[in-house]
């Protein structure tokens, strides 16, 4: 129903915050992250999912595109309710939640609250299926990669799963190894592949 929300920040606590559009004042649950990232007073850009039950309407939002593509992943699992995939990104960034999933890590995953060993594991099985899914369907789709790329295309390893966890965030296979190609060098570690993937877009 609503991809973004555009408004100024009125009102933060520590699970919402209040943002006005129009005269209209949208509460917008969200992690610690999205919260300690604005000010009141600021215009701001949330990216927006609305839970729709029977009695309540609960919008969740989120300051950036790679927080909500995390999100709406942990919510597919079952098991994982909102409040608990908001719990997962306050205890860590989407980077280092992909390469929890990626490394199977299931303890860092159940370090968030209401996550217990046994839905830790749920989740990496859950979403590794899913991403490896998504990277073999879409592997034949990239004809072209650059010339950075083709050095390092063939790396596999770290190289491969750091690919696996930008598609998560929503990049597609070629993006995503462009992304990769144009910041990896040997020696990295995957969490730092990935997060410097994504700064360079």
């Amino acid at each position: 129903m609503f991809d973004f929300i555009r408004g100024f920040v009125r009102k933060l606590e520590a699970e919402y915050c209040v943002v006005e559009v129009g005269g209209v004042g949208f509460r917008i649950y969200t992690s610690l992250s999205s919260i300690g990232s604005v000010d009141v007073g600021e215009e701001v850009v949330f990216y927006t999912h609305l839970v729709v039950k029977e009695d309540d309407m609960t919008l969740f939002g989120f300051a950036t595109d790679d927080e909500l593509s995390a999100f709406e992943l942990l919510i597919s699992v079952s098991g994982v309710g909102p409040k608990v995939a908001v719990g997962i990104l306050s205890q860590m960034s989407p980077a280092d939640f992909c390469t929890a999933v990626i490394s199977e890590n299931h303890k860092a995953i159940s370090q968030a609250k209401g996550v217990g060993p046994k839905l830790a594991q749920r989740i990496v099985l859950e979403l590794k299926d899913k991403i490896k899914k998504t990277f073999d369907d879409q592997a034949s789709a990239a004809q072209s990669v650059g010339a950075t790329e083709t050095a390092v295309v063939n790396a596999g390893g770290v190289f491969d799963e750091a690919v696996e966890a930008l598609m998560v965030l929503g990049y597609n296979t070629q993006k995503a190894r462009q992304a990769v190609g144009r910041v990896y060098s040997d020696g990295m570690t995957l969490e730092d592949l990935v997060k410097a993937a994504l700064k360079a877009g």
